[in-house]
């Protein structure tokens, strides 16, 4: 078994929800530095062009001997008028992974593809493992079927082999919903461990049910504290980040053992990706987030990874 662990710049506050505002940003080559003297093997995209374009991206990942993981996007799968138009978007993450190329002894990059959010999960993180009526009817489940097809052989005939991501706040969140998109498609699953706990589930338990689809990994640890009052009030979902919901490896609620012991039992290959969502408002806020990401490597390398 070959597991390759990788980094995010999620983990160091760059993310969807934070380019573009004024919350604070590391310059993208700290970024790239830290995750490879943390001993990480890959990085994930982040947001496209914040690791550079082209042959700057290229070079910016070789020099480090790092390979990239993966990217991620959110698609309106189940809104035929509107996928059209956002598939572009999808090329551009593809183009990315063309320019940034592929170290021999590393797996491919995922495209890692996510249902667009819901205000109605949005609004009750959580909620939908015990209130469907958040979820999809029928007839919306059936669209998304089409448009995820549809999106993944895009993937597939430019050469890259996609992964689904559940998702806090979007319309594939609890597992419930996640078993529809394994019954509706082919596609593989992204095991996110933190959103999974957020959906109501049990990374172990749904592990082992789900081996033959898992095809990428997203570990994070979650304090269940935390998330209980978030839920419990009834809070929006921007209060997983807020919050810090997302906790540095062995210090939450994740019984990450036994994830890594599911893995290696079933024979995982391929990328795990350690993600701790936060928001660094400062540039302490980033320090703090480079000692928990190489806590987090020293975390795994003590567990044989």
């Amino acid at each position: 078994m070959k597991i390759s662990l990788a980094n995010a710049p999620v983990s160091y506050g760059v993310f969807e929800m934070t380019v573009g505002t004024d919350r604070y940003l590391a310059p993208a080559e700290r970024v790239l530095d830290e995750v490879a003297g943390a001993g990480y093997q890959g990085i994930d995209l982040g947001p496209v062009g914040y690791l550079g374009q082209g042959a700057g991206l290229a070079k910016a990942l070789a020099s480090r001997g790092l390979g990239l993981a993966g990217g991620y996007i959110d698609l309106p799968f189940s809104e035929p008028d509107r996928l059209p138009s956002e598939m572009a978007r999808l090329d551009s993450l593809i183009d990315a992974f063309d320019a940034a190329g592929r170290l021999p002894d590393r797996p491919a990059p995922r495209p890692t593809l996510a249902a667009a959010g819901s205000e109605a999960h949005r609004r009750h993180p959580g909620a939908a493992q015990h209130d469907r009526s958040i979820g999809f009817d029928e007839d919306a489940w059936r669209r998304l079927g089409d448009g995820l097809r549809r999106v993944v052989e895009r993937c597939r005939e430019r050469g890259y082999e996609p992964t689904f991501h559940h998702h806090a706040a979007t319309w594939v969140e609890a597992p419930w919903e996640i078993e529809r998109v394994l019954e509706l498609s082919d596609v593989g699953l992204c095991l996110d461990t933190g959103h999974l706990m957020v959906g109501g589930g049990d990374p172990v338990e749904l592990l082992a049910k789900w081996a033959s689809r898992i095809n990428h990994v997203h570990l994070k640890d979650v304090r269940r504290d935390l998330l209980h009052q978030i839920v419990g009030e009834g809070a929006p979902a921007d209060e997983i980040w807020l919050r810090d919901v997302f906790c540095p490896l062995g210090l939450g609620g994740l019984d990450v053992g036994g994830v890594l012991d599911g893995l290696r039992s079933v024979g995982y290959e391929g990328w795990l990706i350690v993600e701790q969502d936060v928001f660094t408002t400062d540039a302490p806020r980033f320090e703090k987030a480079v000692t928990d990401q190489r806590a987090n490597r020293r975390f795994l390398e003590q567990r044989g990874l």
